[in-house]
């Protein structure tokens, strides 16, 4: 077979499509590192989706380190990290990130980050120092990332007077188009623009506010603690704020001493476990110094292990001395929650605003409390 395209729907409908044609070398090679993979699919047989590369053994002899090296050999970038992610957490092949010859070899991505905080327990010291490598790759591409977007938060407010930085957001289109009416062209229907104009911004003083934020370290949560940790370390240092980072679970630890060095912080936490949501806010309620410049964020699924009643009267409690309360079901890139409705409910109905949101959403919230 020597069409492309042909080859990759051989590929994705496995045996039923031999009389496609035979595959090549390297389209055998493919089939047999996707058989490796998706044949461990109990119930492929009643879906049909795909089978094997024709009852041959190889696949099934392949080590994982010999199925990374073949993936990584034979196909893209972005189909590579969707196996590695499958592998991870569809199929729970941990060894991808327990086994030191695989940690020297792979790729780092997201996916293998979360199966590295999920499996650290299981790791030996050699290990361990392996797998940090892939924490610090992707929390230092997430840094990267969102630096920008929580700093750009706190730049102040658009000022009517020109500025001379020419940034996108800062565009002024009004200065801009009555500067420009001269190169008006009737035929051509527009303006040509040769001198764009732009705001500038202020800051204005603020007062020192706390952000307390208050992370559920329950499996379900692993997407949002990363987030949590670096989002910790974006705002640490900006003027007028002051972080607090706090996990819990049935224990509650403070990793206010760690937020600077969001790959320790991350070393640190131990995901799983029982959750008791309520004395994580008892504590959070004991950092608070001025209640009136406090912002306590909690963020989790809100299954409370513990006492709802008490979860629910301590938030009341925080609300009515003027501290904003904000209950977050997911803090990550997608904002896609899933939670405990009536827990949620319940703290919405004594003053907590309940939502999800992306880090740059929750810097724009705590950026809007600072500068008023």
């Amino acid at each position: 077979m020597t069409d492309p395209e042909l080859e990759r729907w051989r590929l994705v409908l496995g045996e039923p499509a031999s009389a496609m044609g035979a595959l090549g070398a390297d389209g055998a090679a493919r089939d047999a590192a996707l058989e490796w993979l998706y044949g461990r699919d109990g119930d492929h047989e009643q879906r049909d989706v795909r089978r094997g590369s024709g009852g041959g053994d190889g696949a099934s002899t392949l080590t994982t380190v010999d199925w990374l090296n073949d993936i990584n050999r034979l196909f893209p970038q972005e189909t590579i990290e969707r196996l590695q992610r499958d592998a991870v957490e569809r199929y729970e092949i941990n060894d991808i990130v327990t086994d030191a010859a695989v940690l020297e070899t792979i790729e780092p991505n997201p996916a293998l980050l979360r199966a590295v905080l999920q499996t650290k327990h299981l790791m030996n010291p050699e290990v361990l120092r392996l797998a940090r490598r892939i924490v610090e790759a992707v929390v230092r591409d997430l840094m990267a990332k969102m630096a920008t977007e929580v700093r750009a938060a706190f730049t102040g407010t658009r000022a009517r007077r020109p500025s001379r930085w020419k940034q996108a957001r800062d565009f002024d289109m009004r200065r801009t188009l009555r500067a420009n009416l001269g190169h008006y062209r009737p035929e051509e229907r527009r303006v040509f623009i040769e001198t764009p104009h732009f705001f500038s911004r202020t800051r204005k003083h603020v007062e020192q506010w706390q952000v307390i934020l208050l992370v559920d370290q329950s499996g379900s949560m692993v997407e949002s603690v990363i987030h949590s940790a670096v989002t910790a370390a974006c705002l640490w240092g900006l003027p007028g704020v002051r972080t607090h980072l706090v996990a819990f679970d049935t224990d509650v630890v403070d990793l206010t001493s760690e937020v600077d060095d969001p790959v320790e912080l991350l070393m640190k936490v131990q995901l799983g476990g029982g959750t008791d949501i309520a004395r994580a806010v008892r504590y959070g309620a004991g950092l608070v110094e001025q209640p009136r410049r406090a912002i306590v964020v909690l963020i989790s699924d809100f299954y409370e292990g513990g006492s709802t009643s008490t979860l629910v009267r301590t938030v009341r409690e925080l609300v009515e001395q003027g501290t904003k309360v904000l209950g977050l079901a997911a803090l990550d890139e997608q904002a896609n929650p899933v939670y405990d409705r009536d827990t949620a409910q319940r703290l919405a109905d004594v003053g907590a605003s309940m939502g999800a949101m992306t880090p740059g959403q929750l810097a724009a919230f705590v950026a809007e409390q600072v500068a008023r």
